[in-house]
């Protein structure tokens, strides 16, 4: 990577400075606090709602996930139409919902209002998926599923990063991280229990949907609205004041330069596309890992009726571990460097590339012997999870304290999207790819195996390699060192718009040939 020359390196002066122009907006429209004056006991009760609000919002890809045989075959559906379920179903409305509800809440300062709102709502769609009967009322359920979920990571990260000092944080979000892997480990209970009485599986997402309505009552008379805490960035930007505008057309004009200023802040950030980018990779990897994988295992080794189980005990167990450790090292080596969560992303992706690579292979490692290939498998998935799960709670914190307080919700949505958009297409690959195949074949299994193995490598190893490569760029970033002068279409302004139609027209063609090869 060729260095940054000298005289890009200019640090701005508080004229000129986009992020001075933000805490000059942080300070009239919202206090401003170095370090957060949040009680233990109302952190601790707001991290196990948060907990609770994320882990049930995520729940019915996990139900897609473990019941997917009886999902396809009780609604009729075939392969292509699970992919676009588990694809772009949400995640168009995702993207397209996420940034102004994430707007709303940091202008409006109503972040839990906002994330109140979104919980009643993913509920109800959630009860709906369980009371769907064809293809496209679960296709309904599941784009207002998406609205409702939309802002509710990057609420969460932006309320967590408030709630606790900076070098607490990457342990707080590691905490909400915890509800990916109890949603395996739940799932798999659960799917084991549900085949054994014959309990159908729309049952388990009506009553996560009640669930739901009750814990986002318990949000909104819980959780309050913490003050902003100054970013890594701009912690000396403070005194600076401007007029405070309180009329509706001077509040107004403010927002769009909010917003605008926002886009300029990113764009002159040297890591933050190169980071975004790499964590798209690693979740495109890590999405088709959960949709498909458990199904995958289950049709493999078809005669152990408790793989499920003991599949989402490993997950529930070995990820929550380790997702903590790595937000308890990031927060433990906080004050010697800040640069801990990229290589625990990097590295640990890379390793455990190797071992999902022998989850996939198990039986043929075992010699085709199925009791001695499971133990291959229990053995290498544990791996795999030690070494790649370090890195959610650790890295979205990192991002989190790097954006401007006071639009960091709005920040983080954009970094959720562009992750959003890239993952989806997960899904989407592989259902088109087996859409000729027969569910129940050993063929469907084998080219199941093949996508596999071939995805989520490709994701985890182009997501370490960014992530390292950006170690320099999020050096400058700290030192506050950002592009300056005015972003030309021949540089960094056109490669944005290249990228962002190039994005673009993949989720329209592969969204479009999937709804194609439905009808």
């Amino acid at each position: 990577m060729e260095a940054p020359k000298e005289e890009d390196l200019r640090v701005y002066t508080n004229e000129e400075d986009p992020r001075a122009n933000h805490d000059t907006i942080d300070k009239n429209n919202i206090s401003l606090t170095t370090r957060p004056k949040v009680p233990i006991w109302r952190i601790t009760i707001s991290l196990v709602l948060l907990f609770l609000n994320y882990f049930l919002a995520q729940y019915d890809k996990f139900v897609l996930s473990y019941f997917q045989d009886e999902v396809i075959s009780s609604l009729r559906l075939s392969s292509t139409s699970y992919g676009l379920l588990s694809g772009y179903a949400t995640g168009i409305v995702y993207a397209l919902l996420a940034l102004p509800t994430a707007f709303v809440a940091d202008y409006t300062s109503a972040r839990v209002w906002v994330l109140t709102v979104a919980a009643i709502w993913w509920s109800l769609c959630a009860i709906f998926q369980g009371l769907s009967h064809n293809f496209w009322q679960i296709l309904l359920a599941r784009i207002g599923m998406g609205v409702g979920q939309a802002p509710v990571e990057a609420l969460s990260v932006s309320l967590i990063s408030d709630l606790m000092g900076k070098e607490y944080v990457f342990f707080g979000a590691s905490v909400l991280y915890v509800g990916v892997y109890i949603g395996e480990a739940v799932s798999g209970q659960i799917a084991v229990a549900f085949a054994r009485t014959g309990t159908p599986w729309n049952t388990a997402l009506i009553a996560i949907g009640i669930v739901g309505l009750v814990v986002a009552l318990f949000v909104r008379l819980v959780v309050r609205e913490p003050k902003r805490q100054i970013s890594l960035v701009m912690a000396n930007s403070l005194d600076h004041q401007g007029p405070a505008s309180a009329t509706i057309p001077a509040r107004l004009v403010v927002a769009r330069k909010d917003i605008l200023s926002t886009f300029r802040y990113l764009a002159r950030m040297r890591s933050f596309w190169l980071l975004a980018l790499s964590a798209a990779f690693r979740q495109l990897g890590g999405n088709v890992f959960g949709y498909y994988m458990p199904s995958y295992l289950s049709n493999l080794f078809s005669s152990e009726t408790s793989l499920l189980s003991r599949y989402g005990i490993i997950v529930g167990v070995v990820g929550s571990v380790t997702v903590l450790t790595g937000g308890l090292l990031t927060s433990i080596f906080w004050n010697r460097t800040k640069l801990l969560p990229l290589y625990l992303t990097a590295i640990g992706g890379m390793i455990s590339s190797v071992f999902v690579l022998l989850m996939l292979f198990s039986r043929n490692v075992a010699g085709g012997n199925e009791a001695q290939g499971v133990k291959v498998l229990y053995g290498t998935m544990s791996v795999a999870y030690l070494t790649a799960e370090l890195w959610l709670g650790a890295i979205n914190s990192l991002i989190a304290l790097l954006l401007p307080p006071r639009t960091k919700t709005f920040g983080l949505a954009v970094w959720s999207l562009v992750q959003v958009l890239i993952y989806s297409s997960g899904p989407e690959i592989i259902g088109l790819s087996l859409r000729t195949t027969e569910p129940s074949s050993s063929a469907y299994v084998e080219k199941t195996r093949i996508a596999l193995a071939v995805i989520i490598p490709i994701g985890y190893w182009f997501a370490g390699i960014g992530f390292l490569l950006a170690v320099p760029l999020v050096k400058l970033d700290l030192a506050g060192r950002f592009l300056e002068g005015k972003l030309r279409w021949s540089g960094r302004k056109g490669g944005f718009v290249v990228g962002g139609c190039v994005l673009v027209a993949l989720v329209v063609s592969l969204f479009i040939v999937s709804i194609y090869y439905k009808a």
